[in-house]
C-alpha cells in the first residue's frame, strides 16, 4: 500500500525543486593568488641619442668650455671692483664737494671775525669787565668753536721764514729783532683748513 504523502509538504518540496533549477551556478570568484590579466604595455620611447658632427672632439669642446668660463668670470670679477671702486670715487668727490662748500662758507665769515678781533684789539681797559663786553665776547668765540670744528687754524707768522704758499709781502724793511727774510709783522692773520688755505697771511718781511 503506497504511503500518503501530505499535500502541503509536497507542495513545498516541489516549488523548492523549481527553484534550485532555475537558479544559475555561480561562477567561481577568483581566489587571493589568481593573477591579474596583463594590462597592455605602454609605448617607451627609446633614449634620444645625441648626434656629434664628425671630428668633434669631446675633450676640446670641454677644454674650450672651461675657458669660456674663466673668462665671463674674470670679467664679472673686473666689474664688481670697477663698481666698488666707483662707489668709493663718487664717496670720496661728495665728502669733498661738502668740505669746499662748508669752508668757502667759513671764508665769508672770516672778514667779520676779523672785525672782532680788532675791536677787541682796541676794548679800553676800563670797559674790559663791563657785562656788555663779556656777551660781545661770547659771540667771538662761538666763531671760534666753529672754526674748530672744521679744523681750521689761523696764520700768524710773526717771527718765523717768510713762506709765500701761506703768506703774501706787502712790505719789506730792516729789522735789527727779526733775521732777513723772516716776518716782522703780521698784518692780517691766515687761515688754512689743513692743506687747503682759505686765506693767506698779510706780512711785512724784513729785508
Amino acid at each position: 500500500m503506497s504511503e500518503v504523502k501530505n499535500p502541503a509538504e509536497e507542495l513545498e518540496r516541489v516549488e523548492r525543486s523549481s527553484d534550485d533549477e532555475s537558479e544559475p551556478a555561480d561562477e567561481a570568484a577568483p581566489g587571493p593568488d589568481a593573477e591579474a590579466p596583463d594590462a597592455p604595455e605602454a609605448d617607451v620611447a627609446p633614449e634620444a641619442e645625441v648626434e656629434l658632427p664628425e671630428g668633434v672632439n669631446l675633450l676640446q669642446m670641454l677644454i674650450e668650455a672651461q675657458k669660456e668660463a674663466k673668462a665671463n668670470e674674470d670679467g664679472w670679477q673686473r666689474a664688481r671692483a670697477e663698481f666698488a671702486n666707483y662707489k668709493k670715487r663718487n664717496e670720496r668727490e661728495r665728502r669733498e664737494l661738502f668740505q669746499r662748500a662748508a669752508l668757502d662758507t667759513l671764508k665769508s665769515l672770516l672778514p667779520i671775525i676779523d672785525d672782532f678781533d680788532r675791536a677787541f684789539d682796541s676794548v679800553p681797559g676800563a670797559i674790559g669787565d663791563d657785562p656788555w663786553i663779556g656777551g660781545v665776547a661770547m659771540i667771538q668765540r662761538k666763531f671760534t668753536t666753529l672754526l674748530e670744528q672744521y679744523e681750521v687754524e689761523a696764520i700768524d707768522p710773526t717771527g718765523g721764514p717768510f713762506d709765500p704758499n701761506l703768506h703774501q709781502a706787502i712790505g719789506a724793511e730792516e729789522s735789527d729783532e727779526v733775521e732777513s727774510g723772516h716776518v716782522i709783522e703780521t698784518l692780517q692773520k691766515g687761515y688754512r683748513a689743513g692743506e687747503h688755505v682759505l686765506r693767506l697771511a698779510l706780512v711785512k718781511v724784513a729785508s
